[in-house]
This record gives structure tokens, C-alpha cells and sequence, in this order.
């Protein structure tokens, strides 16, 4: 019998509360309404429960509508994309230090990796200008071989293809000459960078000297 009391106790303690609870919404028509229901002009209205202090115990969110729903929707896809791509930059930097310290175990495997890259390139830049004198001693040859028909014969179709053809393989092997001369800046800065990451992943960020002041301006 005692138990049932108390059942019934915490039913009507309960029910009590609850009815002791205040909603609070702004209609669809502007206005503010208060009691123990819910008007119809609150329907799918932003709507606060409060208890009898005036507190808000909930608060239930206005329905959206469908722009709102597929602005809301937008949003989070677009969430979820800058949080999957900053998951794969975060996987990449994983994979490029463990890349890193398993390819040096010093600063002095930095420093001779960049001078064998540098050495490579200035054996590159060498064999390129080689090509070059050679194909424009061919293309002096060619140019002499053409006076020859200077006020003659229309010189052959071979003899101008020949020309021609000499122009472009120049030209190639001048482009290319001057992409290895920049390479020299941009094998130093890679190695610049690996010697910086390799510094702070085994000594710390301290360890990484301060960037030299760009030089001013004149």
C-alpha cells in the first residue's frame, strides 16, 4: 500500500510540474502569446517552455522552411567536405615526415642530397648548352647552303625543312637551358624546406633558425 502511495505521488509530482510549466512563442502574426497550450499561431514557431520562475527548461526551433532546409543542408555538406580534406592534408603532412626522416637521418644527408641535386643539374645545364652550340654551328651550315641559291634556283624543300627544323630543336634546347638555370632556386628551396620540417620534427619548432630579413629594396 505504501508503495502505491508513493507511485501515485510522483505521478501527480509529475503532473504537477508539468502543469506548472509556461509556454512562450511569437505567432505568425507578430504576436507574443503565453499559457499552458500552444496557440495555433505558433504552430511551427520557435517555442520556449519555461517553469514558474520563468526559466527556460526547453526551447523547440522553429520548423525550416525548404530554402532554409537546403540552405541548412548546403552547410553541412560543406562541412563535412573541409573536415574531409583537412583529415587528408593532415594524413599527407603524416606521410611526408615519416617519408622525410626515413630518407635523412642527419642535416648532413640534407646538405649532400642537395649538393648531388645541384651537381646533377649543372651537368644538365652543361650537356644543354652543348646541344645548343652544336645546332647552331648545323644551323650556320644550313644558312651558308642556302646563299648558295640566293639569286639562282628556289632553293629545295629539304634545305628549308632542314632550317626549319634546326629553329625549333634551338629553340627547345634554349627553353629548356633556361629552366634548369631556375632550378637551382627551386632544388635549394626544397631542400631549404626539408631541412626546416626535419629540424622540428626531431629537435623541435625551436630549433628552426628564423627566416634571413629580405634584403631592401633600392
Amino acid at each position: 500500500m505504501a508503495r502505491i502511495v508513493l507511485v501515485m505521488a510522483a505521478v501527480f509530482a509529475a503532473w504537477s510540474a508539468q502543469a506548472q510549466q509556461i509556454i512562450k512563442c511569437v505567432g505568425k502574426d507578430g504576436k507574443t502569446y503565453v499559457g499552458s497550450t500552444l496557440p495555433p499561431q505558433c504552430a511551427g514557431q520557435a517555442v520556449n517552455e519555461m517553469n514558474k520562475q520563468g526559466q527556460v527548461v526547453k526551447r523547440t526551433e522553429a520548423a525550416l522552411t525548404p530554402e532554409q532546409r537546403a540552405a541548412k543542408e548546403a552547410e553541412e555538406r560543406l562541412m563535412k567536405e573541409k573536415e574531409a580534406e583537412a583529415a587528408r592534408k593532415e594524413k599527407e603532412e603524416t606521410r611526408k615526415n615519416k617519408a622525410l626522416l626515413s630518407t635523412y637521418a642527419s642535416e648532413k644527408d640534407i646538405e649532400a642530397a642537395r649538393r648531388q641535386a645541384l651537381a646533377d643539374n649543372e651537368k644538365a645545364v652543361v650537356e644543354t648548352q652543348t646541344k645548343i652550340a652544336q645546332i647552331e654551328k648545323t644551323g650556320t651550315t644550313m644558312k651558308k647552303e642556302l646563299e648558295f641559291y640566293q639569286g639562282k634556283n628556289k632553293p629545295p624543300a629539304n634545305v628549308m625543312q632542314g632550317i626549319q627544323n634546326n629553329e625549333i630543336d634551338l629553340k627547345a634546347q634554349q627553353n629548356l637551358l633556361a629552366a634548369k638555370k631556375k632550378d637551382v632556386d627551386v632544388i635549394n628551396t626544397r631542400y631549404d624546406e626539408d631541412k626546416r620540417r626535419y629540424l622540428e620534427l626531431t629537435k623541435g619548432p625551436a630549433a628552426v633558425p628564423a627566416p634571413a630579413p629580405a634584403a631592401a629594396k633600392k
